[in-house]
This record gives structure tokens, C-alpha cells and sequence, in this order.
């Protein structure tokens, strides 16, 4: 680290906590040359996750819509909000840890459709009939036939 009072290229760290609730670093440096201290803090580089929705245009991913589809899709059914948050997070880990920067809104959803398979089936199934877009009583019975031969 660069010391900002006399640029030498070189400092010891003599302090590290954690600050900001443990998001980011605070280290208290001391130049090797001047011996001047100074205070630098890192934190972890987070690149913003690009969703290609189904018209070809682009958004930053929002985990609350996601969570909001989700919720619907649970209302009056025995599913904890933070059962749906958990999803949600193993959802988010997931495309972090693919090292995509930007991903279908298809890729998501069948995600999304994976976790409440586990959760809830009449969540999944109400999921499912807006996010596959059901055009007629037919593919929304083979989806239930499906459902039910996985079972």
C-alpha cells in the first residue's frame, strides 16, 4: 500500500478489526519510510449480476422481485419467509459462484422452480403456471403429471 504522505510503495499493517458489521477490513498502517500512519479498509468486490430478460432487454438482478414471485406464489401456504430467503440466498450463491456475469431470466426461474419444488407443490405449481406462461389446460396437466410421476 502506497503511503499518501510520501508515496513509498511499502507500509506494515499494525491493526486489522473488522468495520461496517463485519463487511469490510480497517487496517491502521505505518509507512516504512516516513513513518507516518494511515488507515485503509478493504472490502470484498462484489460485480452486479446482469439478467437477460425473455424481450432481450437488460436489469441489474434484484433479489426482491424474486423474492416477491416467490412470496405469491406461497400466499397461504405453511412457507416461512425465511425459508423463502434461504431459497433465495442458495439461488443468489449460485449464479455468484457460475462466474457469469449475466444470465437468462429462464436460467433463474427454473432455479426459482427448483427450490419450490423442495419447499411447497402447490407453490411450485403456482410458480409454475406464470412463469411457463400455460396456454391451455393441457401443458398445465402434463406439468402436474410430471410433478406427480417425480413424487
Amino acid at each position: 500500500m502506497k503511503c499518501p504522505y510520501c508515496f513509498y510503495p511499502e507500509s506494515k499493517v499494525i491493526d486489522s478489526r473488522p468495520a461496517d458489521d463485519g463487511q469490510r477490513i480497517r487496517r491502521r498502517r505505518e509507512c516504512m519510510q516516513c513513518a507516518k500512519r494511515f488507515t485503509t479498509y478493504e472490502s470484498i468486490e462484489s460485480q452486479p449480476l446482469i439478467i437477460i430478460k425473455r424481450d432481450k432487454s437488460r436489469q441489474v438482478f434484484d433479489r426482491n422481485k424474486l423474492l416477491s414471485g416467490m412470496l405469491r406464489a406461497c400466499e397461504k401456504r405453511p412457507v416461512s419467509l425465511q425459508t423463502l430467503e434461504t431459497a433465495i440466498d442458495e439461488i443468489e450463491s449460485q449464479l455468484q459462484n457460475s462466474f457469469e456475469r449475466e444470465v437468462t431470466s429462464v436460467q433463474i426461474g427454473e432455479l426459482a422452480l427448483a427450490k419450490l419444488k423442495d419447499i411447497d407443490e402447490i407453490a411450485y405449481v403456482r410458480f409454475a403456471s406464470v412463469y411457463r406462461d400455460f396456454n391451455d389446460i393441457e401443458s398445465f396437466m402434463e406439468a402436474l403429471h410430471s410433478l406427480k410421476n417425480n413424487k
